[in-house]
Parts: structure tokens; C-alpha cells; sequence
């Protein structure tokens, strides 16, 4: 089933928002981002949901914030996959930085499969939340106990400081006055940044929108083209020849638009 779904399949025309709120009532969870299941923890629950008892929800980990820990994730769900001889490749090292496109389109695959199997019905019996509380338990415990040293170490570094800092009387007031100037010029930069931060994701979701907008004109032109009255018409082939030549040469989309055009210049003949 997996090796049937193309890249101009139907599923891949699936907006971001009809994406997310699949996620986050099949899992009750809150995303607001694609990209924010770059982890890999959601798809895990996903094929959790799908097929009861095959994912190993000890194995993961719903924490992960760094790559190694989102690739150890992916590694559980290449696993299921095998298990259920699903021949899907997960381009593991684009998912795990988190672009939002990358994530979209391997999500969208997901739903495809997902609906596949069960027909889009949700599985009534699946707790989502219960399920969670079994996922990476050994991992973040590990990860607290690493956290915990790391505090301590540092504790006792700042206590040092701290008496070596009352021979000196000067230094805490060159420090305060350098502290608020720091500061003054610290929250500016953060103010800068949060404002470009938004107009760049303003303008990722008009791209997106553009980019949807686009998909679905030349999914159109697809059906159109592929339709039993038009699928022999040589300007439907020409069009298709062009649609599908955008893994191919230049060579092979200059030869589809010569063509088109000889197929243009027989229709006016």
C-alpha cells in the first residue's frame, strides 16, 4: 500500500490544517505546527493507534528535543514499519530539522496509510493520553538524573565565586552598572528578533498558501489531462509529458514543449 502512494497522489494535497487537527483529536494533543512532530513521537503514536501493541511506547521518547534523541525515535518507527513490511524510506535527517514541508509531506503520507488500513475511523478503545504516560520513561528519568548533576556542579561553582567576590568591594557595582546597560541592550535585540521572527513566519504561511494554491490547480490540470475523453488528445499529452518532467533534463522538457507546440499548430490546421 505504501509503494502506491505518489507524489501526485490526492494525499499529498492535504492541507496543513486539516493535518493537524487529525493529530490532535485522534491524539488529543494541541500542535499548532507541523514541524512541532519533527520528534517523531507523534507518527509513532499514530501507527500505535492503527496497530495496537506493535509500537514499543517504552522506546519513546515523547521529550525528545535534540537530534539524537528524535533519530532514536525514527529508529523505533523504521522498526514498525519493517515489522509490518511497509516499504516506506523516512528521510530521517531532513524530518529531524524540523522543516516545515519535509514534516508535512511525510505526515501526509502517514494519514494516507493510516485511513488506508482503518478507513479513516477512529479507534474508540485508544486511550492517547494513557498511552503517552508509557513512552521514554527510562530515558527522561537517565536525562533528570543528568539534569540533577548538572545543577549541583554548578551550585557549588557560584558558591566559589560567590566568596571570592566579597574581597573585592568595587566589582559588585561595576557589575551592576554594566548588568543594566547589558540588559537595556539585551531586550532590544529580543524585541528585534521576536519582530522578525514573526514577519518570517508570515511570510512562510503566505508561500504556503501560494504553494497549496498552485498543487491544487496542477492536481486539476492532472485529472483533466487523465480523464477518458481528453487522455488521448495530443495537447493532453504534451501537458502531461511537461507535468512529469520535473525530475527529468532540460533536454526532456524542451522536447514536451516542442510538442505541445506541433500539437497546438495540428489543432488550428
Amino acid at each position: 500500500m505504501a509503494s502506491n502512494i505518489g507524489m501526485m497522489d490526492s494525499a499529498y494535497f492535504v492541507g496543513r490544517n486539516e493535518i493537524l487537527t487529525w493529530i490532535n483529536n485522534r491524539l488529543q494533543l494541541n500542535l499548532s505546527r507541523v514541524e512541532e512532530a519533527a520528534s517523531g513521537a507523534v507518527q509513532c503514536q499514530m501507527m500505535d493507534m492503527t496497530y495496537p501493541g506493535v509500537v514499543p511506547m517504552h522506546k519513546v521518547n515523547f521529550n525528545a528535543n535534540s537530534e539524537y534523541d528524535m533519530i532514536q525515535n525514527y529508529k523505533v518507527l523504521q522498526d514498525v514499519f519493517n515489522k509490518l513490511k511497509i516499504e516506506k524510506h523516512i528521510e530521517v535527517n531532513r524530518l529531524v530539522k524540523g522543516r516545515p514541508l519535509d514534516n508535512l509531506e511525510f505526515l501526509q503520507w502517514l494519514k494516507r496509510y493510516c485511513d488506508s488500513v482503518n478507513g479513516g475511523i477512529m479507534n474508540e478503545n485508544y486511550n492517547p493520553v494513557e498511552r503517552r504516560s508509557k513512552g521514554g520513561k527510562e530515558r527522561c528519568s537517565k536525562g533528570s538524573q543528568k539534569i540533577s548533576k548538572s545543577l549541583q556542579s554548578n551550585n557549588m561553582h557560584n558558591t566559589g565565586s560567590g566568596d571570592a567576590g566579597h574581597n573585592k568591594t568595587s566589582a559588585p557595582r561595576q557589575g551592576k552598572t554594566y548588568a543594566a546597560a547589558g540588559g537595556a541592550n539585551a531586550l532590544e535585540d529580543i524585541q528585534a528578533l521576536s519582530k522578525e521572527i514573526t514577519d518570517l513566519k508570515l511570510s512562510v504561511d503566505l508561500l504556503e498558501k501560494e504553494r497549496d494554491f498552485y498543487f491544487a490547480k496542477l492536481r486539476d490540470i492532472e485529472i483533466l489531462c487523465q480523464s477518458p475523453e481528453s487522455e488521448s488528445v495530443p495537447m493532453a499529452v504534451a501537458v502531461k509529458k511537461i507535468l512529469y518532467a520535473a525530475d527529468a533534463k532540460e533536454s526532456a522538457l524542451e522536447e514536451a514543449q516542442e510538442y505541445l507546440s506541433e500539437a497546438l499548430d495540428g489543432g488550428e490546421n
